[in-house]
């Protein structure tokens, strides 16, 4: 299992990618927090299976159909195993 710091940004306000994000984490099993930052980025920290990490950074360069992302930063996180779910932070 690996933990990542995530910083997606572009057009990602105001066009539902947290809760997409979310969805297609939890689909491919990740757990861990999504939110909006004040400076219109949006931020995450995910954990899941080593495996999975290639379709979930594949997505965040995607995001939902009216989204327009122009960078994703991910960077390793620690490791902490203790999310249950993905969460959106509001």
């Amino acid at each position: 299992m690996k933990s990542k710091y995530i910083l997606i940004s572009g057009k990602v306000q105001g066009v539902f990618f947290r809760a997409q994000m979310q969805k297609k984490a939890q689909e491919l099993g990740f757990t861990g927090w999504i939110k909006n930052r004040l400076d219109g980025q949006v931020e995450a920290v995910l954990e899941g299976a080593e495996n999975n990490w290639s379709a979930m950074l594949d997505w965040c360069w995607q995001g939902p159909p009216t989204a327009v992302v122009r960078e994703v930063k991910v960077s390793d996180a620690p490791y902490s195993g203790t999310f249950t779910d993905v969460s959106v932070i509001y």
